[in-house]
């Protein structure tokens, strides 16, 4: 909801992949793996995401691309993103939630209107 209802694309951007993060994260969370050792370098949920679930490796290879770009927009480095690059990244991360709920299980919920009219 958030990403839709950004004012410019790269708060866009920087709303649809942390959506995307959010989903991925949510089945990282659904099918933790057992840590082997105790001292393991820090990977990215990108990196973890296709040992999690295989199927969603070509997802996690394009949001692992793109989070470079997320974080530039989020330092204030906006002018590489356009507004084409917002709505590309928008509608990518919307299927990919839309996969992960599939996955998980979640029941569909109707998205709320962005402003709820009050009552006269």
């Amino acid at each position: 909801m958030e990403a839709t209802t950004a004012r410019t694309p790269a708060s866009r951007y920087v709303a649809a992949h942390l959506a995307a993060l959010r989903a991925a994260a949510a089945i990282l969370a659904a099918r933790p793996r057992p840590m082997e050792g105790r001292r393991r370098r820090l990977r990215s949920a990108w990196e973890l995401l296709p040992e999690a679930e295989p199927h969603l490796a070509e997802w996690a290879a394009y949001f692992s691309v793109s989070a470079a770009k997320r974080a530039a927009a989020e330092a204030g480095v906006v002018r590489g993103i356009s507004a084409a690059d917002a709505d590309e990244i928008l509608a990518e991360a919307e299927t990919f939630v839309s996969t992960v709920e599939d996955l998980l299980g979640v029941p569909v919920q109707p998205q709320l209107p962005a402003e709820v009219p009050l009552a006269g």
